[in-house]
């Protein structure tokens, strides 16, 4: 019977033999294709399944500072990561990996039985490389380890505020790291490699990236100077029972931050416990009335108009002047009933300057505060930083043009104080300020006369040094100028000024011979022992200013004439050096 269908129907037959015949020659010549002609297809297709790119971490720049002293480095460490899925079937292995880890078994495994359908989990970041290699020498499976760098601060407080932090992920969160978190960062590489289907390492095949290294950055800072102005900053809100403080020291000739410090301050290579308000760097961010250190800015003002002259005198008696309703008072009695205008900065004189700023009108006073920098932005850039208020009216009536001149109704940062105090110092010329160790001169900007500014230097000179001046600012061996200032604070929340509540303020400059550096200090809320800005404050700069100029050789002022040697012969010494 088949024989008879096959002889009736034999097309179909050989139509089905060549279907089969077409079929299995383009299954060989798609084998062919594949194999020999488009090897890269199925290589492709091969690689998308197993060839991986990881990630190799970049080192994040060096931070230090002027003198090459490390403030930031990157050091390696190990993060562990696990397959929560792959981890299921080795439990076993879990209370192990617990005990490596050094946390607690059942809260690591609820854990991962929580997370059991996740390829990917962090189980613990930023170990030592010694720390990391020891877990996966237990070779649990589904657990890896992933190279990466950490920051540390060997200065750690006493530079935090200026050099800040970065997070887990090593980027840039404060200070100078967030600022110049583009230049610092560097540039992550890659490495091929094969892993099977449960994303094991198979082989390390190649590095197709090089990781490209951050630059490294130089501060302006003098690590020196930063540790003397934090220990004498600290040491003074202890023994004022302050609330709060900072310290800049300045180079007027070039501009450079030497040191910057606040107090509280914090350690960023441990940050468990941290408060914000730690945080804060208050050289920068916190505002404040400049006070009477003010009256060093308005006084220049007043013989920049011409119209005053050291010698002149001003009646300031009874120590109160009525503007309406508004009495202006001078906090201490003044050695006469008339004062030139140096006795009027020695005796802190309110009255006097109200006096001579009626003279010369508040649009004088503003303008010059505004040149030297009061209430501007200082183009440093910093995260934060405040710019401070300096009013301007239309009409400047007497009250404006009064609390104007001795420090008041203006708002300033300590860094906006020590540049306008540069200026006087550096013979009138503003240099503009930088965080940046730099190698050449800077481009200065006269914003006072050189004659007015010497003028100045001579009458701050004598604020500390006259009978009456601030003695606490001396400086033994040299000649220092300067300005103390105490302000009350705005109450939060009300109108008006809170009770007991003050700032103590110092600004000055040395030495005279050639001033080169400018510091500025400001205690908040000192409650023992007095508050005002001589007593509190002219301590610490004396201190800091002493340290200063002696760690950066600057050759002595004031010394005392040399004695004429005696002439009677000396006691000779004993053999072994010391006398009897």
């Amino acid at each position: 019977m088949m024989k008879l269908e096959g002889a009736l129907f034999p097309w179909r037959f050989r139509l089905v033999l060549g279907l089969l015949g077409v079929m299995v020659a383009a299954i060989c010549w798609r084998i062919i294709d594949l194999q020999i002609v488009d090897r890269a297809f199925l290589k492709g297709q091969g690689d998308a399944r197993s060839v991986r790119h990881i990630p190799i971490p970049a080192h994040r720049g060096l931070i230090t500072d002027r003198n090459g002293e490390p403030l930031a480095v990157s050091t390696p460490v190990t993060t562990l990561w696990a397959n929560a899925k792959e981890m299921q079937l080795a439990k076993e292995k879990w209370p192990a990996l617990a005990a490596a880890l050094g946390q607690d078994p059942k809260a690591l495994s609820e854990r991962l039985e929580a997370q059991a359908n996740k390829e990917f989990i962090y189980l613990v970041r930023g170990l030592t490389p010694e720390q990391g290699q020891s877990v996966l020498d237990l070779k649990v499976p589904g657990v890896y380890g992933i190279e990466e760098f950490r920051r540390f601060y060997p200065a750690g407080e006493v530079t935090a505020h200026m050099v800040g932090f970065t997070d887990i992920d090593d980027h840039g969160r404060e200070g100078v790291e967030l600022a110049y978190d583009e230049w610092l960062a560097g540039v992550p590489g890659k490495r091929q490699v094969i892993k099977d289907r449960r994303g094991r390492l198979i082989k390390d095949v190649q590095v197709t990236k090089n990781a490209k290294a951050g630059k490294p950055l130089a501060l302006s800072i003098d690590l020196r100077l930063q540790y003397l102005a934090n220990r004498e900053l600290r040491n003074a809100i202890i023994e004022n029972g302050a609330k709060a403080g900072s310290l800049v020291i300045m180079d007027v000739k070039t501009g450079e931050i030497l040191a910057m410090v606040n107090q509280p301050t914090y350690n960023p290579n441990n940050r468990r416990n941290l408060q914000p308000a730690m945080m804060r760097n208050r050289a920068m961010i916190d505002v404040f009335e400049p006070g009477s250190t003010m009256k060093a800015i308005s006084m220049s003002a007043a013989i920049e108009s011409g119209r005053w002259k050291p010698t002149d005198t001003v009646e300031v008696y009874p120590g109160t002047l009525q503007i309406g309703k508004y009495t202006i008072k001078d906090v201490s009695k003044s050695e006469g009933p008339v004062l030139d205008l140096t006795g009027i900065l020695i005796n802190s004189s309110n009255v006097g300057m109200s006096k001579i700023a009626f003279d010369i009108g508040g649009e004088t006073i503003f303008r010059l505060a505004q040149k030297v920098g009061l209430g501007q932005d200082t183009g440093l850039g910093f995260p934060g930083e405040r710019v401070g208020n300096l009013p301007n009216y239309r009409e400047w009536r007497k009250a404006e043009t009064a609390t104007l001149s001795y420090g008041y109704g203006i708002s300033v940062t300590a860094i906006q104080l020590v540049h306008a105090f540069s200026a006087l110092a550096n013979n009138g010329r503003l240099a503009p300020l930088t965080l940046i160790k730099t190698d050449k001169a800077p481009q200065t900007t006269q914003v006072l006369p050189e004659t007015v500014a010497k003028t100045m230097q001579t009458m701050l000179q004598q604020v500390i040094e006259a009978p009456r001046g601030v003695f606490r600012a001396q400086v033994p061996a040299y000649h220092v100028g300067g300005k103390s200032g105490t302000a009350r604070k705005t109450s939060v929340g009300t109108k008006g000024y809170a009770e007991n509540s003050y700032r103590s303020l110092f600004a000055g400059f040395g030495p005279m011979s050639d001033p080169r550096y400018a510091i500025v200090v400001v205690i908040d809320e000192p409650s023992k022992a007095g508050y005002f800005g001589g007593l509190v404050s002219a301590p610490v700069f004396s201190k800091v200013m002493s340290g200063t100029l002696r760690l950066m050789n600057i050759t002595p002022d004031n010394l005392p004439p040399v004695q004429q040697a005696n002439a009677t012969p000396a006691v000779p010494l004993k053999a072994n050096g010391g006398r009897g």
